[in-house]
């Protein structure tokens, strides 16, 4: 299992329409608007990196108003 913490800039005027795509994404555990750098921080979880990869890429990145992310992957101890 794979789990990403993407932090997403979109262009104003366009939160709550990506909010409203994203949160669709069977692959998004959690979904946050935020205030501060970042607009949206969501939760991904996936079976491996190459499927996270994909998500952000093909998912996030291609929605219109969505300027920049930053992905935080999650790490074992």
């Amino acid at each position: 299992m794979a789990v990403g913490f993407v932090l997403i800039n979109v262009s104003p005027g366009t939160e709550r329409n990506v909010y409203d795509k994203l949160v669709k994404c069977s692959e998004i555990q959690e979904l946050y608007p935020l205030f501060g750098e970042y607009d949206l921080i969501a939760k991904v979880v996936v079976k491996d990196y190459d499927e996270l990869s994909d998500i952000v890429f093909h998912k996030i990145r291609t929605l219109k108003g969505v300027t920049e992310t930053k992905t935080l992957t999650g790490a074992k101890f």
